[in-house]
């Protein structure tokens, strides 16, 4: 597929800006937009209906990755700076992103081999080198402990889009146990423990991977989607969800992936037949229009920008044009994008 044929115009007025709770609403009264493949229709209502769109013996898996206050305050020389903690490599190395002082986009290039000192912490960051063809992302050598500066100095990763500065409670889920993702998981931010009671009384089941997340959705800049690829993030699939996919595919029901980052792990952990082993370690796996879906039989996920990865990775559940025209309904109805928007459930 053409990158460009990713492209949409999303108008500004579409972002999430704060979130559910500060508009009046519950977290699981966010917008629920169901797309069934086979049926070929777009149906619109409230997240906290999630249950009648699912069926007895379905399985949701879901990220119980917590997320951390990766975005610490820094300088290098006289100039303040942001320093995003992105991916532990677990050898003294992180993958990073470096940004202004006020969140957006670090002006002009940045030297390699050059050191980022955290304020208010015992962290330094040496940039050895860009990291791969990823213009926002250094690889970098840390001295320090970066979980502890985080705890110290740290806040949540925010986006200028969004207005206010919101405690890290606002970007956990109900599933965070796990420390690790420089963002949160954010697909299943708006599951309550009313919608988690509707679940059980429905006969669906709930299982768990970790996959910590790195910084956002990357932009695409190749031509060709599928000739890109992506970081390292570190994922566990544990024998417990094995055994419930296992379980819930030889009871047909439906294995539904809560986040494009379940999507990843699952896949991952793939074997022949469309089963899955437990697996643990780092996966760099694209999931891309023409990758074929060994395991995840649908998707629930947030609303995603033009020309991203997460966006690409829809095109491997829907055609373009569907998702398209389901963007599109969105749209005219008003949904909301990014991690405090509504959210899009693919069967």
């Amino acid at each position: 597929m053409r990158t460009e044929a990713l492209h949409f115009d999303l108008p500004e007025s579409l972002a999430a800006r704060v979130p559910p709770e500060a508009r009046g609403l519950a977290r699981d009264q966010v917008r629920l937009l169901v797309t069934d493949r086979r049926q070929g229709f777009h149906r619109h209502d409230q997240f906290v209906n999630l249950a009648r769109y699912l069926r007895p013996g379905d399985l949701l898996v879901v990220n119980n990755s917590r997320t951390m206050a990766a975005s610490l305050p820094a300088r290098m020389g006289a100039v303040p700076l942001r320093l995003h903690l992105s991916t532990d490599l677990k050898d003294g190395h992180w993958i990073v992103e470096v940004r202004s002082a006020w969140g957006g986009p670090h002006e002009g290039p940045l030297p390699a081999g050059g050191r980022v000192e955290v304020v208010g912490a015992p962290l330094r960051a040496q940039l050895l080198q860009p990291y791969r063809d990823f213009a926002r992302l250094w690889l970098a050598q840390i001295q320090g402990d970066p979980y502890a500066a985080a705890v110290r100095v740290g806040a949540p990763i925010r986006y200028p889009y969004v207005h206010g500065e919101w405690p890290l409670a606002f970007y956990q889920t109900l599933f965070a146990r796990v420390e690790g993702s420089a963002e949160m998981p954010s697909a299943a931010r708006p599951f309550t423990c009313r919608v988690l009671r509707s679940l059980r009384a429905r006969g669906v089941g709930i299982a768990q991977i970790t996959l910590h997340t790195g910084v956002s959705s990357h932009e695409l800049v190749h031509p060709v989607v599928e000739a890109h690829g992506t970081y390292p993030e570190w994922y566990d699939v544990p024998d417990a969800t094995v055994q419930a996919i296992h379980a819930a595919k030889a009871a047909g029901g439906r294995v539904i992936a809560v986040g494009t980052t379940v999507v990843r792990a699952l896949e991952s952990a793939a074997i022949e037949g469309g089963a899955v082993k437990p697996a643990t370690g780092f996966t760099e796996l694209f999931v891309h229009p023409d990758y074929d879906l060994k395991v995840v039989d649908g998707l629930l996920t947030g609303l995603h920008a033009p020309v991203t990865s997460h966006l690409a990775l829809l095109c491997a559940f829907l055609e373009r044009a569907a998702i398209f025209q389901a963007y599109g309904e969105a749209m005219a109805l008003g949904y909301l994008w990014h991690e405090f928007g509504d959210v899009h459930l693919i069967l």
